[in-house]
């Protein structure tokens, strides 16, 4: 059992260097977000199960409810047969003959990522995993949000129909499944109402805009406020006059660094509110410095989804997101 992680290693490397043959990969399955965990029933009931679930299982910050970074389950090497290998989100963690990090795409189906860690006894397993969590998150992350686009390519809207990221120069691979509430020139909403089986639960939400760039030391300082003055502006409640869309002021938004299109961007996450109403939910915010013009282009991402889980619904925003091209 001790060398069975190894030897799944090895059979790929086998069967990946046959020659120049091209093999038909099947499609792969599974919900995105979600990982599937190779390794002994044992392992995964002791030190390094609690390991893994205590990193996938840290809960998204600005979501209402308690939703993890990713779901798991697990599956014992002798019970990772055909039809568990076809998984996209894959992690074989176990001991083995040596200390191992490494990631392979494509294994068994496409897409597919799989993450192998290896260690020589449960310690050092445990260690190994601690030392490269976020690297492996980042993994599973990036493969869902690669294969999340190369879906919504192929129903995109054609985007250069909005007069608005065309005066802004920017490009996004949008699903046609969004639909448009305004398009100013100077300020892009879009949305797609959710539903659930027979029940409307809410709307999927895009704002695109740019403000001047004035200080970038200050922009991660200033994002709450630009965002709450695009949204008296350009965001009414039911009565215009006394509601307009304002950050949560309970919840402390938080802001990460991050590169969009290869620039220097602000990664926000928190929780908007309608003013002197009931409606709220989360919201994410993605401030790219774009300072080849002298400005910030801002997009952001809120869902309005009452009573269910949202980390489906701003995953998929995060996706659209990331697709933003500066021209």
């Amino acid at each position: 059992m001790k060398k069975l992680y190894s030897l799944i290693a090895i059979a790929f490397l086998l069967t990946s260097c046959g020659g120049n043959d091209k093999v038909l990969l099947r499609n792969s399955i599974g919900k995105v977000n979600k990982v599937m965990v190779v390794t002994k029933s044992s392992d995964w009931n002791g030190d390094i199960g609690k390991a893994i679930r205590n990193s996938f299982g840290e809960l998204m910050v600005g979501l209402p409810q308690p939703e993890s970074l990713l779901s798991v389950s697990q599956v014992a090497p002798n019970g990772f047969g055909t039809m568990m290998k076809v998984s996209r989100n894959i992690l074989v963690i176990g001991v083995g003959d040596k200390e191992e990090y490494f990631v392979r795409k494509n294994v068994y189906a496409q897409p597919q990522t799989i993450v192998y860690v290896y260690a020589k006894d449960d310690e050092g397993v445990v260690k190994m995993f601690n030392k490269h969590q976020k690297e492996i998150i980042k993994e599973f992350k990036d493969s869902d949000i690669k294969m999340t686009l190369s879906l919504f390519n192929k129903n995109k809207i054609d985007d250069s129909q909005y007069k608005t990221l065309k005066n802004l120069g920017v490009s996004l691979t949008i699903p046609n499944k969004f639909n448009t509430v305004d398009d100013t020139g100077d300020f892009l909403w879009l949305r797609n109402h959710l539903s659930s089986g027979i029940a409307k639960t809410g709307s999927n939400n895009i704002l695109v805009y740019s403000v001047p760039l004035l200080d970038e030391t200050k922009v991660a300082d200033s994002i709450v406020a630009v965002r709450n003055k695009i949204g008296k502006k350009y965001i009414p409640g039911s009565d215009p006059e006394t509601m307009h869309m304002i950050t949560e002021e309970a919840y402390t938004p938080f802001t990460f660094n991050a590169t969009i299109d290869g620039k220097t961007a602000y990664e926000t996450r928190g929780k908007w509110e309608v003013l002197n109403d009931f409606m709220a939910g989360p919201f994410l915010n993605y401030t790219v410095v774009d300072k080849k013009n002298n400005r910030l282009v801002v997009f952001e991402g809120f869902t309005y989804a009452p009573s269910v889980n949202k980390r489906a619904f701003l995953f998929e925003l995060e996706a659209i997101a990331k697709s933003l091209k500066i021209h």
